[in-house]
């Protein structure tokens, strides 16, 4: 019996992307990489490293009395690599990759260094805050959209009035007046708390209020901007020609309003810059607006008393004839061109056909990243569907990210994709995504059942543990760690229903059941648990303007309230403010590894760690009280250790009050209340 080996502790394995498991965490050619493995102590009797399938004998090099750290050495060139672990306990065989322990190795999941690939540090864990620029605050009346302005989609635009109003269901064309001096008069607001990146949706010139149809990507939009000339004439009732919409053209294309314009933008910039913060735009590249300069299906640039070159839809003649594809040669006024997903005012960019359409978007991508403007990054709108070919798709997106790094090494290039987004994430292409797929989706049905369009709801999804931890696995593995840690992690955005909404459980859009109702029959416990599990997963927590005030609604364009400026719910703004502010006083929320721990129905507990600190995170979702026992010795929590609970939600509010905890056998015994969460630290002696 003196020889027998004890059973191989899996849960005791354990390896990732962070600087202590990979080091350098992000290596350039020609490095050496020490990789590490943590295993049981005294648990195994040989470890091995595989690396593009060659073998590497490992070698213990640590050790504390829970863990042994193996680890050997591989030299990196400009080749990608592959690796994961072998161990060998007795008669067991153990695999280790991003998906975790296994019998048997599914290579799909396997580790992978990018020589190269280097992410900002700023980003890692990053608290951003997205503003729909719109319907957030109104600071300069002179610049708002007027009644009549301009014609868009078949009728006039419209400025509201009332902005506590809710989104019409025909929204697009109504104006709130929202502008860079409305954000620039909150900034002490976002400042107090606690946001340290701004992510702004489209501020270039554009017709709708979304401004996803951008119109001049040269320059901000005066009428978020400035407007020092203001001439001309609305149109007139029944009126939907826009050559005669004057006072419109000489807003938006009066180059002393265009530079005006973008020199406040570059001030409130450094601005944000002073106070610590930094600022991601919005980069529409796949397709523009059918009020385009280069298109100029209005004809407003023609008749712009300023000199613009005739667009493509005008002439054939047009410089920018190739930037769109047509299917008829019928000019003037060729209607035939190609609209992304068949949408005539989304025109969309032939890129293939169009070498200085392509140079052109690139010296867009580094212009704003660099001076006088320096913005700290884009999020790119419907990345994967830019070209008319993957092979294009990717040939563009090496381009800009060698255009964009150039201007500014440690701008964020963030894309918006819905799927598998392993293919652009090799670290010549996409920094990261937002993170539906490992993040939004997961969390959503787990805590709602609900789709995050409010369009279904799913009882089998409700409080499924199993399903939370494979779907975030899963998708957490294909995006690679270092993309996971400065994920945009997002509970409610611009293109889907807000959280607090989904804990209703109820389908419906405003068409079906109406506005009213998105604020009817929700759960602030369940609202809570959600920013709890995006103030303590891997990546950047990401609020959606308004949500830490009480925003409900259902998808767009309900979900694009205005912020309710003196109606907030004070209670929720306190919370967020209480939940970022432990997670920026927690280094490891922001950089330290991960690991589930258990999954149960409607409850899961999982830890953030490193060498040095562990904070273990627990949700009851259900509405009972529950107990539980947590394998905290799987973060390095030893026998007899304290921990403290730094923060906890509770249907009725949420408290930062401290408890004490003995771990016992490396376990830690915890009863929960109903619909709940709680943050626990290990306390350092």
């Amino acid at each position: 019996m003196c020889n027998t080996r004890p059973v191989l502790k899996t849960g005791a394995l354990f390896s990732d992307v962070t600087e202590e498991y990979r080091i350098p965490a992000e290596p350039q050619p020609g490095d050496t990489v020490k990789l590490r493995l943590r295993t049981g102590r005294y648990n195994v009797d040989t470890a091995y490293l595989y690396v593009n399938n060659q073998e590497y004998e490992m070698y213990r090099v640590a050790n504390n009395t829970l863990f042994d750290y193996y680890e050997a050495s591989v030299e990196v060139a400009e080749e990608k690599l592959y690796y994961y672990f072998k161990v060998v306990s007795g008669k067991n065989v153990c695999f280790y990759n991003q998906i975790g322990a296994a019998k048997e190795l599914n290579p799909f999941y396997n580790f992978q260094i990018m020589p190269g690939f280097q992410t900002p540090e700023w980003a890692k864990g990053a608290v951003m805050y997205q503003i729909f620029t719109d319907r957030f605050c109104n600071g300069d009346k002179s610049n708002d959209v007027l009644n009549d302005e301009y014609s868009y989609i078949g009728e006039h635009v419209c400025q509201v009035d009332d902005w506590n109003r809710y989104p019409a269901q025909m929204d697009v064309r109504n104006f709130y007046g929202g502008d860079l001096k409305g954000v620039w008069d909150k900034l002490d607001y976002l400042q107090d708390l606690g946001v340290e990146v701004i992510y702004f949706n489209p501020l270039f010139v554009s017709p709708s209020n979304h401004k996803y149809d951008i119109q001049d990507y040269d320059y901000i939009d005066p009428h978020f901007g400035v407007i020092v000339s203001d001439e001309g004439k609305l149109l007139s009732e029944g009126d939907q020609c826009n050559t005669h919409a004057s006072r419109y053209m000489d807003r938006v294309t009066n180059k002393k309003n265009l530079e005006a314009s973008n020199e406040f933008f570059a001030k409130l910039v450094e601005e944000i810059h002073k106070r610590g913060m930094k600022v991601i735009i919005d980069g529409v590249f796949n397709h523009c607006g059918s009020f385009n300069k280069w298109l100029d299906r209005e004809h407003i640039y023609s008749t712009s008393p300023e000199q613009y070159a005739s667009g493509a839809y005008e002439s054939f003649n047009s410089p920018y004839h190739t930037f769109f594809k047509f299917y008829s040669n019928q000019w003037p006024d060729n209607n035939s061109y190609d609209g992304w997903w068949g949408n005539d005012t989304l025109p969309k960019l032939n890129y293939e056909e169009a070498d200085t359409l392509e140079q052109y978007i690139l010296g867009i991508g580094k212009k704003w990243v660099s001076e006088p403007y320096c913005v700290d990054g884009w999020r790119l709108d419907v990345a994967a569907d830019l070209g008319n070919s993957r092979e294009y798709n990717h040939q563009f997106w090496k381009k800009f990210r060698k255009a964009v790094k150039e201007a500014n090494p440690e701008a964020v290039i963030l894309a918006e994709n819905y799927g598998d987004s392993y293919d652009w994430l090799q670290g010549d292409e996409w920094d990261t995504i937002m993170n539906y797929d490992a993040f939004m989706e997961p969390v959503t049905w787990f805590l709602t059942g609900m789709q995050k369009h409010s369009d279904e709801f799913r009882q089998d999804m409700l409080g499924n543990a199993g399903n939370f931890f494979g779907a975030m696995h899963h998708n957490m593995s294909r995006m690679g760690g270092q993309a996971v840690a400065i994920s945009m992690n997002e509970l409610s955005n611009h293109d889907h229903s807000r959280f607090l909404t989904r804990t209703n459980h109820r389908v419906g859009r405003t068409a079906s059941v109406g506005a009213e109702a998105a604020n009817e029959g929700v759960n602030k416990a369940v609202f809570m648990e959600a920013v709890i599990i995006q103030m303590t997963w891997p990546g950047a927590p990401t609020i959606y303007y308004g949500d830490e005030a009480g925003v409900c609604g259902w998808t767009d364009p309900d979900n694009r309230r205005t912020y309710p400026w003196g109606s907030e719910d004070q209670e929720l703004i306190a919370f967020h403010k209480a939940a970022i502010a432990m997670h920026k006083s927690q280094e490891v929320l922001k950089t330290g590894s991960y690991k589930p721990l258990v999954g149960e129905y409607n409850l899961i507990a999982y830890g953030r760690f490193n060498q040095k600190d562990a904070v273990v995170v627990i949700v009851n979702n259900s509405e009972d009280e529950r107990r539980v026992r947590v394998p905290v010795w799987e973060l390095g929590i030893t026998d007899k250790d304290e921990m403290e609970q730094i923060f906890v939600t509770f249907d009725g509010g949420f408290g930062e009050e401290q408890l004490w905890y003995t771990v016992n056998g490396g376990w830690l015994d915890i009863g929960l209340r109903k619909t709940s969460a709680v943050v626990l630290k290990r306390v350092k002696w």
